[in-house]
Parts: C-alpha cells; sequence; structure tokens
C-alpha cells in the first residue's frame, strides 16, 4: 500500500477555523454531491448531531457534510453555519420546496483548555466551510485539534497537548483514508513500535505514567467526569458501500483508536468514527474495513506528533525536540 493525501479521496474538501487564543476551533468535510455514510458511537458520554438518520432502516442515504468540533455541546452550534453554507449554494436533500442539507456531526470535550466561554459557532462553522478545499491536509492544532489534549488522569496540569491527524492508503484502485481530533483520557501508543507517545507526566515533566496502572491502582475512587475526553474522527473511502456497510466500516475503525490510545471508549469518553463512501468501485467490506483500522492508527499518531505547545500544555515535539 502507499500512502495519500486524506482528500485525494474523490469528491471530499476538507476545512478549518480555529481560535488559538481561546483554544478552540472547528473542522468540516463536505460532499457536495453527498456520500453514503454510517457512524459507530462508543464511550459513555458522546455528544452528536444527525446521528439517527445514519440508520440503515432510515430514509435519508446520503449526507452532504461531517463537522468535528471541540466545545463539549456547545461545539453543536457550529453546524448551523455549515447548514447556512449549503443551503446558499443548493446542496442538500430535495424536499420539493427547498434543498435540506444532511449535516452530521461529532464534539468533544475540551472545556478546561483556553477560554471556555469561546466555543465553534455558527460563524466558525460557516468559515470552515469557506476555508475547504480538496488540497487541505494540514495536522497538528487546528481546526477540531486545536483544544484537544490526551493524558488528563492526573489533572490538566499534567496532561499533554494533542491535535488533529489524517492519514491514507491505497492498493490498486482503492482508496481509504481517515481524520481525527485526539482527546482521549489516557495515553497514546505507536503499535508498530510500542513506543509510548503522550500520556500523563511524570513530576519531571519528561517522563510518562501510565493512565492504565494508575486507574487500576485507585479502582475504588471515582472518576473526574470534567478531566475532558472523547476522541472523534471520520473515515472515507472510493469503495462502494451501502449504509449499512458504512455503519460497519466505522465499527471497524474502531480499531485503530483500541490499538493507539490506552484506555479507549470508556465511561468518561464518547468515542465516535463516522465513515463515508464516494461509490466508486468495488471492495471487499473486510478489507476496506482492515486498511480503515490502519489508517485510523497512522491519523491517530500524526495528530499526536503534530501537535504544538498551546495555554501551557507540552507535547510530543517538547518530549522529542
Amino acid at each position: 500500500m502507499q500512502e495519500i493525501p486524506f482528500t485525494d479521496i474523490g469528491g471530499l474538501r476538507v476545512g478549518h477555523a480555529q481560535d488559538p487564543e481561546a483554544a478552540t476551533g472547528c473542522t468540516v468535510l463536505i460532499c457536495k454531491e453527498g456520500a453514503t455514510a454510517g457512524v459507530d458511537v462508543r464511550g459513555g458520554a458522546p455528544g452528536t448531531r444527525e446521528t439517527d438518520l445514519l440508520n440503515p432502516v432510515n430514509l435519508v442515504q446520503k449526507v452532504h457534510a461531517i463537522f468535528l468540533a471541540v466545545g463539549s455541546a456547545f461545539g453543536l452550534d457550529a453546524a448551523a453555519g455549515v447548514m447556512q453554507y449549503l443551503e446558499e449554494r443548493n446542496v442538500g436533500f430535495d424536499v420539493q420546496v427547498t434543498r435540506v442539507p444532511i449535516v452530521c456531526g461529532a464534539v468533544l470535550f475540551d472545556l478546561a483548555v483556553g477560554n471556555h466561554r469561546v466555543r465553534p459557532d455558527k460563524a466558525m462553522g460557516y468559515q470552515a466551510c469557506l476555508n475547504a478545499s480538496p488540497a487541505e491536509n494540514r495536522q497538528g492544532s487546528i481546526g477540531a485539534g486545536t483544544g484537544a489534549t490526551v493524558g488528563k488522569i492526573l489533572g490538566m496540569q499534567r496532561a499533554m497537548k494533542s491535535g488533529l491527524g489524517c492519514h491514507a492508503l491505497q492498493t490498486g484502485d482503492l482508496k481509504v483514508g481517515a481524520l481525527v481530533a485526539v482527546n482521549c483520557l489516557g495515553d497514546v501508543v505507536d503499535p508498530l513500535s510500542g513506543e509510548k507517545l503522550a500520556g500523563p507526566l511524570n513530576d519531571d515533566g519528561r517522563t510518562l505514567a501510565d493512565t492504565e496502572e494508575i486507574m487500576i491502582a485507585s479502582h475504588r475512587g471515582k472518576g473526574n467526569l470534567f478531566a475532558g475526553n472523547t476522541t472523534i474522527g471520520v473515515v472515507a473511502t472510493n469503495a462502494a458501500l451501502t449504509k449499512a456497510q458504512t455503519a460497519k466500516l466505522a465499527s471497524m475503525a474502531q480499531n485503530g483508536y483500541a490499538r493507539t490510545m490506552r484506555p479507549a471508549h470508556s465511561m468518561y469518553d464518547g468515542d465516535t468514527i463516522f465513515a463515508l463512501s464516494t461509490d466508486g468501485i468495488e471492495a471487499d467490506l473486510s478489507v476496506v474495513g482492515l486498511i480503515a483500522a490502519r489508517a485510523m492508527e497512522r491519523a491517530v499518531i500524526s495528530a499526536v506528533k503534530n501537535a504544538t505547545p498551546l495555554c501551557g500544555l507540552a507535547c510530543y515535539r517538547n518530549l522529542h525536540p
């Protein structure tokens, strides 16, 4: 397999908008022609929009945009800007009197980072759409990764800065890619090398503690509900899939979370993955799914490695100058 830009997957445009000073932002994936979509939501604290539409038994077959935002439930306001942008361009589900854009999305909790009074809103969602491009492949502390952090089990003073990552692979004419904002409670580990890349900092501020061991040792205590978690992402492919198959693809891509984030899918996370099919080529769903999991692994790693310091939080680059 060869690596390709995420936006090489046909018909997708990616845009970001952010306020670095307030540590907030959002990311949008636009598919004006529509894409078959599915979703897999895990963890005990999700924040999502229009995910019920993606149930295979429901009417609407295609979505026109997926957005990822910080700001917890407040960040869902960004959807209004995406809706406006698409409506102005006559993009949406035809209901005869007008076209209704189908916009799904998810948010992550980052209110303990930056200014919690400043969150993605309609204006920021609209700006992300204006910034959308088929050549956008930046990573790090941008868009939905602006306020993302990891390793929060010992409090935000020991946490590390994370960000947004993407990775895409091609074999023959099959293309599969992943884009993700990494905001997990625990550690991020490279499954290929076994190296722990990020997590809670020890007292020296240079080495990493082990989140799972800390949790096991304190199993009688109650976790911090507001530590700020949830990783949200999208996998996309040019394989022709049904709604049911895209739902399964999203589920299979969650393996990428489980391999890189320890722990994943806790009661304090709302880990969510959307899947998009641009209806191109015929491909075995099992193969598409395993490639999606691999792409998600590398996207998670890229999110951590490309993050830059923000709001006094150290990042991977600080530990590996």
